[in-house]
């Protein structure tokens, strides 16, 4: 079962190409038209940087407040239009959530129109609609702009709030949250912020399970009430459009908005620590840790030093090419990337550094994260990685200046960010003015080394030896950001406790070894959520000693199907069929039974240690498989398995999967676990 998911995602990971739009030039360029006087062992030297031509927004702001920008483009008949509502932080303390809930209840319907018939209107014009707690995005085609516009109006300002969609909603909520519980990105991204930004501040809070208990359908109901509001709200329209006919259905649409008095609450400014400091974070299933470094910045898209800040960002961490990436994975194989990223941002943000690593190179990755820090904070950088970095940022501008979300960013953000009207015009002149001084100083103003805040997730029994072998203060925190006490010591093994005495005490525990060997026949039907858009079904056959077959479907529909015969391994995805060979044949091939514990042999298990799974102590043993290992936990007390670790190989390499067994059901004397958990 462990190939499901991964088969599942591939299947479903839709990448969607477009042709890019170049932005409007002008350059002037030498021809010739002959050959002659080319010396072709000479690169070409580079023409002057192009000048770009920024829409520029005609503007109008209703008596409600709501500001409006038009941008008119008429090279597709495609209009697109982005509804921002810019208000002040605001917290939701001990029920957060109240935003995430009412984003996920609007575009449902409204007043008068059901959920399937809003829906099936939008899709009726062809158009892609999204509605949130903070605004609306749509793109259509220009001649059903009106349709669109009217639709958007309608679910934005009448939408279908009530205690049965909201139930429906929180449920959904506090299902998704209880799958994240256990994922080490999803903990670490949470804590971060929570840490660096401070849990009671609106961008350090976040949605847990404790918090969305709080929340009820008059918070919802209330927020949407005393928030959702046009005040500070912008609606930024890009396409095929005249401006008087924008003005003329923006009116008509928006008019009956009412604003309100927006509530401004007032919070302390985070701080930076006075040293650095690691923040600890134990998850007892990681099989590797997030890292990140992180410091408060205050930079704003209007400072001086804000474009070098941004090239300094891109030579660090800005991509494959940035020094973090060469470090850990190019030179050291650790990760399979390291980023670095820092915004310019009206209200206070972070510079973080960041990057998944094996358990047991955590301390080294952190060591050479720090190094690359202190190293772009006092030299300078070189001409290469400069003109690259430039090089990147301007073709990227250019490349993406002309589409319609870039240009309704744009326009937002010289509102928002209080930008000078030539912002954009003089940005590839701002880019290339930047020097290597100018990289060494915006380093050393944001991008925090001896104060930094260093955050690392992962498994406290792998990983905090080496950490607390750093000289370096650690503070200890639980998923929910809380400061607690460091994590016991690891419990000690004990005496005349071996692999293969555990394995037999499972084996007894699920019905005997004897029962389980007899097994020579399997068929399990079940259904799958969290892989897919919509929940799939399957069914797998067993035989022993390694022969199955195994099928996903969607509704009717075949998704992935798999089977082994002895010999070989076929696997089939959405009608594209393959055979594998190497690691994976070995995997099936090196299979003696149904129940495989049943057929282990002394030689090929080997004890490491006892370590807490789901906060119960596991007996950790390393079983050899056909040329791989895979681990094996099996609890101290019931002796049941709970967890597996293997390997799964992908286009992206070798990624590690977690199998976490639960609910153990009697099937004609033998228990077999009835819920499997996948995280890879």
């Amino acid at each position: 079962m462990k190939q499901i998911i991964y088969c599942i995602a591939a299947a479903f990971l839709v990448t969607s190409c477009t042709p890019s739009q170049v932005a409007t030039t002008t350059n002037e360029t030498n021809s010739m038209n002959t050959n002659q006087g080319i010396d072709r062992s000479v690169m070409p030297t580079p023409g002057p940087s192009p000048e770009v031509k920024v829409g520029k927004p005609e503007s109008f702001t209703l008596e409600n407040g709501l500001q409006v920008m038009v941008v008119e483009n008429n090279k597709l008949p495609r209009v697109s239009f982005n509804l921002t509502i810019d208000n002040p932080m605001l917290g939701e303390g001990d029920k957060k959530g109240v935003k995430s809930l009412l984003g996920s209840m609007m575009g449902n319907g409204t007043s008068t129109i059901s959920k399937d018939e809003y829906n099936e209107e939008i899709d009726f014009y062809g158009a892609n609609v999204n509605l949130s707690s903070t605004g609306a995005y749509a793109s259509t085609l220009s001649k059903y702009f009106p349709q669109i516009l009217d639709l958007v109006a309608q679910g934005l300002l009448d939408p279908l709030l009530t205690q049965e969609e909201f139930d429906s909603e929180k449920n959904k909520l506090v299902e998704s949250l209880k799958a994240d519980e256990k994922s080490v990105t999803s903990v670490a991204g949470n804590v971060r912020d929570a840490l660096v930004f401070g849990s009671t501040h609106p961008f350090g809070e976040f949605v847990n399970d404790k918090t969305v208990q709080n929340v009820t359908f008059a918070d919802v109901q209330s927020y949407y009430k005393n928030n959702f509001l046009p005040n500070n709200a912008y609606l930024v329209v890009v396409g095929d459009i005249k401006f008087n006919d924008a003005k003329k259905l923006v009116t008509e649409k928006f008019s009956n908005w009412k604003k309100g008095n927006i509530q401004a609450n007032s919070y302390s400014t985070p701080k930076n620590l006075p040293s650095a400091q690691i923040n600890f974070v134990d998850m007892p299933n990681a099989v590797q840790s997030e890292v990140a470094t992180m410091s408060v910045t205050n930079l704003k898209m209007t400072d001086p030093d804000y474009f070098a800040t941004l090239m300094a960002n891109q030579i660090l961490g800005g991509g494959g090419e940035g020094r973090l990436f060469l470090n850990l994975r190019e030179a050291h194989g650790w990760t399979y990337g390291s980023y670095s990223r820092v915004a310019g941002d009206k209200d206070v943000n972070r510079f973080i550094t960041t990057a998944s690593v094996r358990n047991a190179v955590t301390d080294s990755a952190v060591v050479e994260i720090l190094n690359e820090l202190g190293r772009i904070r006092t030299e300078l950088v070189s001409d290469e990685e400069l003109k690259n970095a430039k090089a990147k940022y301007i073709g990227n501008f250019v490349m993406q200046v002309e589409k319609p979300e870039v240009v309704a960013r744009q326009a937002l953000q010289t509102k928002t960010q209080n930008l000078p009207a030539d912002f954009y015009e003089n940005y590839i002149k701002n880019i290339n003015a930047v020097t290597k001084e100018d990289v060494r100083a915006a380093a050393q103003k944001y991008f925090g080394k001896d104060n930094a805040r260093i955050v690392v997730v992962g498994k406290s029994d792998e990983v905090l030896p080496a950490l607390q072998k750093m000289n370096m203060p650690i503070k200890y925190y639980d998923r929910y950001a809380a400061e607690i006490e460091a994590p016991k010591k690891q419990t000690a093994i004990p005496a005349g406790a071996t692999p293969i005495k555990i394995v037999n005490k499972y084996l007894e525990k699920i019905g005997g070894k004897d029962k389980a060997k007899a097994v020579n026949s399997l068929k399990a039907e079940f259904t799958m959520t969290g892989a897919a858009p919509q929940p799939l079904s399957g069914v797998m056959l067993q035989m022993a000693p390694n022969k199955d077959k195994m099928e996903i479907k969607m509704g009717e529909m075949v998704v992935m199907s798999q089977s082994f015969d002895g010999t070989k391994l076929k696997v089939s995805s959405m009608g594209q069929s393959e055979e594998k060979s190497g690691q994976d044949v070995a995997k099936e091939a090196a299979k003696k039974g149904i129940v495989e514990q049943a057929f282990y042999t002394e030689d090929q298990l080997e004890m490491v240690s006892i370590t807490p799974v789901n906060g119960k102590d596991a007996y950790k043993i390393r079983v050899k498989k056909g040329g791989t290992d895979v681990l094996e936990f099996y609890d101290t007390e019931s002796g049941l398995l709970t967890q597996a670790i293997s390997t799964q190989e992908t286009p992206q390499g070798e990624i590690p999967v977690v199998s976490t067994f639960e609910d153990y059901k009697a099937v004609k004397g033998i228990l077999f676990p009835h819920k499997l958990t996948q995280s890879m």
